[in-house]
């Protein structure tokens, strides 16, 4: 396991900020104070730490299945209208990450990079209906050698306040590399075609990289 790049200026700037914090505690106040002080900011770093982590994990997909792009739950399975890009009926799959889930996302099959557009927006708790549309977030399309298009969709929740992606309309991606990181609570959505085989369950709790989201 390694640290994000995305979290290494945050982690310094919290160490340093903390080490200032607890060694002005122990000069100026009481042993008790100090203890407790110095517990709740060795809980804090220790969470944005492991809010930055990346577990090594194996690809093992199967030509056109998809890999989950994201940890976190499977909170919608439906049929919807695509209005951004694809312009047409597809499934989106929706992934929630809790703070407590891996937060870099990952480009989940090859392909061609069709269209990329980042959007300001709210920042609504991710869950809700709305998010999808509203909130801070990023479109990525990917269309692959069957000429099948894959959108996914970086979404901020209420915590998080920047979306970071890395592709760039035109380029090729490969299955497994990184699509990008939110900041501190998010949510990850995947249209794809109405043919395609879905290989989660609604609740289901995913892997990034490891589990299986999909066949095309």
């Amino acid at each position: 396991m390694k640290l994000h790049r995305e979290g290494k200026g945050i982690i310094f700037a919290s160490v340093t900020l903390s080490l200032g914090i607890s060694c002005a505690a122990y000069l100026f106040t009481h042993p008790l104070v100090f203890f407790s002080l110095t517990v709740i900011l060795v809980v804090c770093l220790g969470f944005i730490v492991q809010f930055f982590r990346v577990p090594n994990r194996a690809i093992h997909a199967k030509n056109k299945e998809l890999i989950c792009p994201a940890d976190g739950k499977v909170v919608v399975i439906e049929e919807v209208f695509e209005p951004e890009y694809v312009q047409q009926r597809c499934i989106q799959l929706s992934i929630f990450m809790s703070p407590l889930d891996v937060h870099a996302n990952y480009i989940p099959i090859s392909g061609t990079v069709l269209y990329t557009q980042y959007h300001k927006g709210k920042h609504l708790v991710a869950w809700h209906p709305k998010s999808s549309t509203d909130n801070e977030r990023s479109t990525l399309v990917i269309e692959t050698e069957d000429k099948k298009q894959v959108l996914v969709r970086q979404i901020a929740g209420a915590m998080a306040r920047r979306i970071c992606f890395y592709s760039k309309a035109g380029s090729k991606v490969e299955q497994g590399e990184e699509l990008g990181f939110i900041k501190f609570g998010s949510r990850v959505d995947v249209f794809l075609p109405l043919e395609a085989k879905i290989h989660v369950t609604l609740g289901q709790k995913v892997k990034n990289r490891a589990d299986i989201l999909a066949s095309l």
